[in-house]
């Protein structure tokens, strides 16, 4: 089966629990916290699938990230001439 026709058969499913439950709620009243439980959870359910059909519907595209191009040329060494060597702390101080 394809995705698509899986999710018809849930839905499917889902409109029978729906038919179901407006029976059950017809015989056991529809005040109790119980039955609103349910009803509130297979709303969900169907909320959840209609966001299932939608990002199956349309499938996101694997992101591929965008290359950068480093040269090959060797930087301007002036660009280093204020900073201090890294981990051996500045030219003119010692070590403690």
């Amino acid at each position: 089966m394809s995705v698509h026709d899986d999710i018809n058969a849930v839905q499917r499913c889902l409109d029978e629990l729906h038919r179901s439950l407006g029976r059950l709620e017809h015989q056991l009243g529809g005040g109790g916290l119980e039955i609103r439980r349910v009803r509130l959870d297979a709303d969900h359910l169907r909320e959840s699938l209609a966001l299932l059909r939608e990002a199956a519907a349309a499938p996101a595209a694997p992101h591929r990230p965008d290359l950068v191009t480093i040269s090959d040329a060797p930087y301007d060494i002036s660009l280093w001439t204020d900073s201090d060597d890294e981990g051996l702390g500045a030219r003119d101080r010692r070590a403690p």
